[in-house]
């Protein structure tokens, strides 16, 4: 198995500078580009599908000439039908080449996802290839501390530190990021750099986490792409990207790389598929013999539209249909039977 890309964005993710992320991503990318975006760090919200699609369209339309398959997953909350633990709206996860999360809550989200079936699931298709791009309150979520922004900023709680998602401990490694570190909409009077907290209480809140603990600070409409398998991370964006650590520093500007072991000692786990929850590892099994053996469901239902589309002489529904189940990965053959569907 080759372990998949990973994007973080300091913010930005639907501006020009998170659209070009995007499309390097998706040109290191076999086609059909699959890309599930999930509800969650948002879920607490009531337009939580608004959030999520609002990223959907911007991709549908940055990423046009790639035909995307985009798909919401609205995993926002435990104990609810649209919960992280609910298979049947996880589906777009197991065959997903790119999965997305962005804005929201850090500690909302982490307290949702952990030791989920959703997680487990991304977690693996990582694994198996998978693109993660993570911004804003996501990007700290994932990593191993959580800085709770909306507690210490919005609610006046004092600056304390929560668990993250810990993304990378699977592989050794002890990283936390913070987004949005250089914002300056305080002016002169107020320092809402480092995520909104300032400088101050960053580092109230670096004290509290252990001296091991790497910390990535993300400048806005800036982030970071790692190759797992080069061991490159490469800065993209406007700004530039830190890095900070016990006893050293340093800052990555944009258009340069510098080397993943600058984050610790990258150690794939062995085998690949181990600490993943067997439950996740079934269903994307079974999900992609399902695809091997015949088109899916998807493919199906459009292919029905586009024969009723036909028999009403709407042609151009028809071909646009034909387009899309294209970018599914399969043909259509008009023949004088009916439609017929091969894999491309």
């Amino acid at each position: 198995m080759t372990l998949g890309r990973i994007a973080f964005l300091g913010s930005g993710e639907t501006s020009l500078a998170g659209g070009r992320i995007f499309e390097t991503l998706a040109r290191l990318l076999p086609q059909p580009l699959r890309i599930a975006i999930l509800e969650t760090p948002a879920g607490f919200e009531l337009n939580a599908s608004l959030v999520a699609g609002r990223v959907g369209d911007f991709l549908k339309n940055r990423l046009g000439n790639y035909k995307p398959v985009i798909d919401l997953v609205p995993a926002r909350k435990k104990g609810t039908e649209f919960s992280p633990e609910n298979p049947e709206i996880l589906k777009p996860l197991l065959q997903a080449n790119m999965i997305f999360m962005g804005p929201g809550s850090p500690s909302y989200m982490s307290r949702q996802l952990k030791d989920t079936l959703a997680w487990e699931i991304i977690r693996a298709r990582h694994r198996q290839g998978a693109t993660l791009v993570f911004a804003s309150a996501a990007t700290i979520s994932v990593g191993q501390w959580v800085l709770p922004v909306y507690e210490i900023y919005k609610v006046g709680e004092d600056v304390h530190v929560k668990d993250g998602l810990g993304f990378f401990s699977d592989f050794g490694m002890h990283v936390s990021f913070v987004p949005h570190w250089n914002n300056a909409e305080g002016g002169v009077d107020l320092d809402t750099s480092r995520c909104f907290v300032g400088m101050e209480r960053f580092e109230q809140w670096r004290g509290l986490t252990p001296k091991d603990n790497i910390i990535v600070g993300l400048d806005e409409h800036s982030g970071i792409i790692m190759d797992c398998e080069k061991g490159i991370c490469d800065v993209h964006g406007v700004s530039s990207v830190s890095v900070i650590k016990h006893d050293s520093s340093g800052m990555y500007p944009a258009g340069s790389n510098f080397s993943l072991s600058e984050l610790g000692t990258c150690t794939p786990p062995d085998p690949i598929e181990s600490g993943l929850h067997p439950d996740a590892l079934e269903l994307i099994r079974s999900a992609h013999t399902s695809e091997n053996n015949g088109p899916p469901g998807e493919v199906l239902a459009l292919l029905e539209k586009r024969r009723e589309a036909r028999a009403n002489k709407d042609f151009s529904s028809s071909d646009s249909l034909r387009d899309e189940i294209a970018a599914l990965g399969w043909r259509i053959k008009d023949t004088k039977e009916g439609q017929e569907l091969e894999r491309l």
